[in-house]
């Protein structure tokens, strides 16, 4: 483990919700930055920002590192900080959207130690809005994939 932070800034969009989507991604570790996206044909917001958090934690070739991801998304942050997704793992998730999506998610939260922070979306944090050019530009450019998890007639409210 190191006392470095990894600094992470997600963000997802879709169009038309469902629609097309993307996500956006900045990943900073001292001077080091990258950045990532990526675009999905049918898709919804709220699988977007959580895929953006999932990927940028599947890109670490490490394991244990101290994590901070800031994301707009109450969605994801608060099932996290809430510890709402570990109680909707031991219910079996009934009635849950984005499962395929969370159980994921559990797999990679447990290799790092992560700090979720929300921040306020188009309120002029550089980083964010960094992400949501990069994931509102995939959704409308293309090229998209196919969200294999999405299924649209299984879209029951989450929370």
């Amino acid at each position: 483990m190191t006392d470095k932070k990894l600094i992470v800034f997600t963000d997802g969009a879709a169009l038309g919700n469902p629609g097309r989507g993307g996500y956006g991604i900045v990943l900073k570790w001292g001077s080091a930055r990258k950045e990532i996206s990526e675009a999905f044909e049918l898709t919804t917001n709220n699988r977007m920002e959580l895929m953006a958090v999932i990927v940028a934690l599947e890109t670490l070739k490490k394991e244990k590192l101290n994590i901070h991801i800031y994301t707009d998304s109450k969605y994801v942050c608060d099932a996290i900080d809430k510890k709402w997704v570990w109680g909707w793992q031991k219910k079996g998730w009934k009635d849950k959207k984005n499962i395929d999506l969370w159980k994921r998610f559990i797999l990679l939260y447990d290799q790092h130690i992560v700090s979720m922070h929300w921040v306020k979306g188009h309120a002029g944090i550089e980083e964010n809005e960094v992400c949501d050019v990069l994931a509102t530009t995939a959704a409308k450019n293309g090229p998209w994939k196919k969200d294999f998890g999405y299924k649209q007639e299984n879209n029951v409210s989450l929370i």
